[in-house]
């Protein structure tokens, strides 16, 4: 949760639906004449605009040694796109799980989970490509095309819905069944995603890179799904793509009959990519907060909040989210800005947002000054039951609104409370147990086991985790000098 950013892809969208024109294209990969409701120029446009908010709401890296590494071999592999007009840049999204994309204009991610989880530089030049790919064929043009007349309104009446109407009730209503990480926008069909597979491929091997390791990586990519799949699951690079097991065999198979053009790598070896990516944090950043289990807690910004036992907790940029596994409740959290006053606070929120409060009263919470109004809210989705408390925090004053529909509201308002009540700062104890894991390279010794080697590296990762991340078997003896990645765990420092 980072409260100065703001959430604002329902407009995006909006600009998405408003801008397409009709027209007609040759496709740059395939050569075929294809409709298309957007242009090259709008899809610049589009582009620019949706990096700034990947920017603003998910976050870039800023180390400029790993950001000007990621960008150098894009650049190279971007002089044999078959679209040379296009201004390519390539970045690291703040993200811990292995996840790529790639917007409308060039702007390609990979997430800092991606680099964790690839074992070369060669397995990362090939995701690389393969969002290249989907520039290249301008996915993102035919899938707004498709999606024109064929639902586009319904899905934007959804995502939309109540903000026209300047309600921030109804916006976070929204968001009700999109919490376990569905996109906002549709994902590119599997033909599409097996295309870019294969453009990604030779785009490699004209760079002088090895495209078998699109292979390799996309085996650990599916041992790391499966790992995952016992837990609750985030977005994946695997969303919405052809069965794994095909795209291992197919891509293998493309591989073999490729020919890879002599070139200078810029990591050589697994040991020289290791060291570009030495010292990556892994998992949860605690300057954004985390959710562990069924709670949540910000180092940063000095709270913590309790959700009911077995509710999913998602963190975003300008709030946390928790819902059931059924969908049909929701409990965010945010801040809403500075103040003293929380009944102040819940009186500005009722007027920017035209609702009347059927009870409200004054209330302390963890001996802060705190208010709690009921309320109702009308959305596309129906009526809602709102149980909404603001918190006076030194960080400012924390909204909680837990919400459901009004057939359901009783039986959630209990959890809503408790979840509520919960809030509390941290302890001195919880503040100085604060911890960051980054990513760090061991040596074996000869004889040791994964298990061995983290207990003596002081690993955090399992050996579930360990195994997927190095790409090896969980029970294989380890060679003397087999080079192994860890998570080691270290003292966090608030930053400035």
């Amino acid at each position: 949760m980072q409260p100065v950013r703001r959430f604002r892809t329902a407009s995006l969208l909006a600009a998405l639906a408003l801008t397409v024109l009709a027209g007609c294209a040759t496709n740059p990969v395939t050569g075929k004449r294809e409709v298309s409701l957007m242009s090259p120029e709008q899809e610049a446009r589009l582009g620019a605009q949706a990096a700034e908010q990947v920017e603003k709401e998910i976050g870039l890296l800023t180390d400029p040694a790993l950001s000007g590494y990621v960008q150098t071999l894009g650049q190279r592999l971007a002089l044999h796109s078959k679209r040379p007009e296009v201004r390519f840049s390539f970045a690291v999204a703040d993200m811990p799980e292995p996840n790529a994309f790639a917007l409308p204009g060039g702007y390609i991610y990979v997430s800092r989970g991606l680099l964790a989880l690839a074992n070369s530089e060669a397995e990362l030049v090939n995701v690389i490509g393969h969002e290249i790919g989907h520039v290249d064929a301008r996915h993102a043009a035919q899938r707004q095309t498709r999606a024109t007349g064929i639902g586009l309104a319904t899905v934007l009446g959804t995502i939309l819905a109540g903000v026209a109407g300047g309600s921030d009730a109804a916006r976070a209503a929204s968001e009700i069944g999109q919490v376990a990480g569905a996109g906002l926008i549709a994902s590119y069909g599997r033909d599409q995603e097996r295309q870019s597979d294969d453009i990604g491929q030779r785009v490699s091997a004209a760079a002088g890179w090895d495209p078998a390791a699109m292979s390799a990586f996309l085996a650990s990519l599916e041992r790391d799904s499966t790992r995952r799949a016992g837990g609750a699951r985030r977005p994946s690079y695997l969303d919405s793509h052809p069965a794994l097991g095909e795209r291992v065999r197919v891509t293998a198979e493309r591989a073999a009959g490729l020919t890879i053009v002599p070139a200078a790598p810029v990591a050589a070896t697994r040991a020289d990519y290791l060291k570009r990516v030495e010292g990556l944090l892994v998992g949860d950043d605690p300057a954004n907060g985390a959710c562990t289990a069924n709670a949540f807690s910000h180092a940063d910004l000095d709270f913590h909040l309790r959700f009911p036992t077995g509710w999913q907790c998602q963190n975003q940029p300008s709030a946390v989210l928790a819902a059931p596994q059924t969908r049909d409740a929701l409990i965010r959290l945010e801040l809403q800005g500075k103040g003293t006053d929380p009944r102040a606070a819940a009186q500005e929120f009722a007027q920017k947002n035209q609702i009347r409060y059927e009870s409200a009263r004054e209330d302390r919470i963890a001996g802060l000054p705190a208010y709690r109004a009921l309320a109702r809210a009308q959305t596309q989705q129906g009526e809602l039951g709102l149980d909404m408390t603001w918190i006076v925090h030194p960080a400012g004053i924390f909204r909680i609104t837990g919400m459901a529909p009004v057939a359901k509201f009783n039986a959630a308002l209990a959890q809503f409370r408790e979840t509520s009540a919960s809030f509390r700062r941290l302890t001195a104890e919880e503040k100085k147990n604060t911890t960051v894991a980054r990513l760090r390279t061991v040596k074996a010794r000869a004889g040791e086991t994964l298990d061995s080697l983290g207990k003596r590296s002081g690993n955090v990762w399992t050996v579930a985790e360990t195994a997927v991340a190095n790409a090896i078997d969980p029970a294989m003896t380890l060679q003397a000098g087999q080079l192994v990645k860890i998570a080691k765990a270290e003292a966090y420092r608030k930053q400035p």
